[in-house]
């Protein structure tokens, strides 16, 4: 089986145009994608929970 994609933070960070501090301001209300805590402290974000995020921001502009 297929490992899902795991996007780095910059990734995401260059993928939705915003900035670090911007981003986890976002986290702390609870609005940001799902992000995961590697053993090591990298975090990452699964390619398939920042899409569904995409799909929630679409329906919440419209």
């Amino acid at each position: 089986m297929a490992q899902p994609k795991m996007l780095k933070l910059s990734e995401v960070l260059e993928e939705i145009d915003m900035s670090r501090a911007a981003f986890y301001r976002m986290r702390a209300r609870g609005k940001a994608p799902k992000l995961i805590k590697l053993p090591n402290g990298q975090i990452r974000c699964r390619r398939s929970d920042l899409d569904a995020w995409w799909a929630t921001c679409e329906e919440q502009a419209a």
